[in-house]
């Protein structure tokens, strides 16, 4: 039996698509083995505003998705702890994957691979650069839906405190300290309204150079001022 799992949602400005994303996880987990734990980095809640009504756990913490998603597993009941972001859905049989991958005991934590909500050709790139990526470094991101044992990321202190590349920093804490990190070669479905919003090549660029820069040892509080 799958054991019991909790997704964490951090959330900012996500009225309009937070209800979409709570019924996709329920459709995902009909057996009901699973909880759904909405945290808002906004001080007034705009977005929990909009969940609360759909009976799932939500909480307010600091802004930062590293704190948002503490906060969440402090909250969790689950064995297994997903942190999925808002714009982001899972695969039919994501559950079933999920339980496959944690079977192995060496396995401390994974994320699925990653493919972007558009037709454009360009996107097919950058899918094909991520799951490269992935596969090279053993080091998933954040829109990736990272999955972990609870007691794993309690034993690792949770995501550290940091306004970018905290998704980064854990999975880089998890290889120095010998664990398995499993990519499944399943894709989940991300939005591409960062991309749209911001222009494809700007984005990715951006995204390849702040990496680079962090893996050089920037601090993040200055690579926050090229990422907003």
């Amino acid at each position: 039996m799958m054991p019991k799992v909790s997704f964490i949602i951090p959330v900012w400005n996500e009225q309009a698509i937070i209800s979409r994303t709570i019924e996709h996880v329920r459709d995902l987990c009909a057996s009901g083995r699973a909880e759904i734990i909405v945290v808002d980095g906004d001080p007034a809640g705009r977005t929990i505003q909009v969940a609360r009504h759909m009976g799932v756990k939500t909480a307010i913490s600091e802004k930062g998705r590293g704190n948002q998603m503490n906060l969440g597993a402090s909250l969790a009941a689950g064995d297994i702890l997903i942190f999925l972001h808002a714009d982001t859905i899972l695969p039919p049989d994501a559950m079933e994957l999920i339980e496959t991958a944690m079977e192995d005991i060496s396995c401390i934590a994974g994320a699925f691979d990653l493919a972007i909500d558009s037709e454009r050709p360009a996107f097919r790139l950058i899918e094909k650069a991520a799951s490269f990526r992935s596969r090279m470094t053993r080091i998933p991101y954040g829109d990736q839906t990272i999955f972990i044992r609870k007691s794993g990321f309690r034993d690792l202190g949770g995501f550290n405190n940091i306004p970018i590349m905290e998704d980064v920093e854990f999975m880089r804490r998890i290889k120095k300290g010998k664990g398995k990190i499993c990519i499944i070669g399943t894709a989940v479905l991300t939005s591409p309204r960062r991309w749209e919003k911001e222009g494809i090549v700007y984005t990715t660029l951006r995204n390849w150079l702040l990496i680079a820069l962090y893996l050089c040892r920037v601090n993040p509080e200055k690579l926050i001022r090229f990422y907003r």
